[in-house]
């Protein structure tokens, strides 16, 4: 399948990058629940318990998932299950349908194995995503659900907008049936606050520790859990260490490090470093790792790791940073459908080298 998909990715490439996504996100649902997502599933994902994760009260099968941004709509969580993830990230989801940034808003960097997208959080707003959750069958992996700030929202009523939005979801999962929930029994088996988006306008702001508190009090008193929240690569670390502080305070389950970053590393090739949004890919790597690096030193709730992960290595260097889990997209662009298999087959060669016995493990050893 990797050679397969190196000879049709030239094909895609061809194509504009949000309309080669559409072709390959409308190839997906098209064989979820079919006998090939069955095969797939056989081929692809590694089964072995030393990739196993427990994390804010859930149970990952491995460490690697999808980000936030890839199934804005929450169609493909079964599918990329099959594909050997262990969990997928939805959204991110606002509390009412918005179209998002005109187009272009989505460029692929090549020559940096890299994107920027401004998308603008484009999606079908809370109730729809959180009615196909209740009303899809269990994936069979957890899925969590990215939540952010509804564009046509002022940053003075965020911590009613994103309340709003997580009780459409949590509403949802009190109606469903047990055989319509995700594999913890609800329709979201984790709520990730985005306050980073760099493409929303007045999102930056909500980084601030007097914003972040509000928000996460709220939705604390609304009954979220597990509740992560999601930080961007652009805060300075006295503001990253304010916002671990408010992790602390509200006793949260998780903190993501990190989102896309407005800056553009020096070294970049294409042309299309030049577009305005947020970069994410090789480029952000190393960045990404040490922010990961940054908030495990000073907080003791799991760390999802994302940022530029596209190989065994890359994922291992954020575990061993402090990163319970890691989270991937733009790899899945350039590497393709058995990048979760590979990566998890790796993690497995490397873990036996350095005398691991899972990866639980290997979680922090270089702190």
């Amino acid at each position: 399948m990797r050679t397969a998909y190196r000879t049709i990715r030239p094909l895609l490439f061809s194509l504009p990058a949000e309309t080669a996504h559409g072709a390959v996100h409308r190839g997906l649902n098209a064989i979820q629940h079919t006998a090939i997502e069955d095969r797939l599933r056989d081929r692809l994902v590694v089964d072995d318990d030393r990739l196993a994760v427990e994390a804010f009260g859930q149970s990952f099968s491995n460490p690697v998932g999808v980000a936030a941004g890839f199934d804005k709509n929450a169609e493909l969580p079964a599918i990329l299950g099959a594909l050997g993830f262990g969990h997928v990230e939805v959204g991110g989801v606002t509390a009412r349908a918005q179209p998002g940034n005109p187009r272009p808003r989505m460029f692929r960097l090549v020559e940096d194995r890299a994107i920027v997208n401004r998308m603008g959080l484009n999606n079908e707003g809370a109730e729809a995503v959180g009615e196909r959750l209740r009303t899809s069958p269990d994936p069979g992996i957890p899925v969590g659900v990215n939540v952010a700030l509804s564009e046509a929202t002022d940053a003075d009523d965020a911590p009613e907008d994103y309340r709003y939005t997580y009780e459409r979801v949590a509403d949802v999962a009190e109606q469903g049936s047990a055989a319509c929930r995700t594999s913890s029994g609800t329709v979201a088996d984790y709520l990730a606050v985005n306050v980073s988006c760099p493409n929303s306008e007045g999102m930056r702001e909500l980084q601030n520790r007097d914003a972040l508190e509000a928000i996460l009090g709220e939705l604390v008193d609304a009954g979220a859990s597990p509740l992560l929240v999601k930080l961007s690569p652009d805060l300075p670390g006295p503001a990253i260490e304010d916002a671990l502080a408010v992790v602390d305070d509200f006793d949260l389950d998780g903190v993501i490090a990190t989102n896309t970053t407005t800056d553009r590393p020096s070294g970049l090739k294409s042309p299309n470093r030049a577009e305005t949004g947020g970069l994410s890919g090789k480029p952000i790597e190393a960045r990404a790792t040490e922010m990961v690096r940054f908030v495990a030193e000073r907080t003791d709730v799991p760390v999802v790791g994302v940022g530029g992960v596209s190989d065994a290595a890359g994922a291992y260097a954020k575990i061993r940073a402090g990163a319970s889990l890691v989270q991937l997209y733009t790899g899945l662009v350039y590497e393709g459908p058995t990048l979760a298999r590979d990566i998890n087959e790796g993690l497995l060669e490397l873990l036996e080298e350095d005398g691991f016995e899972s990866v639980e493990d290997a979680v922090g050893a270089d702190l």
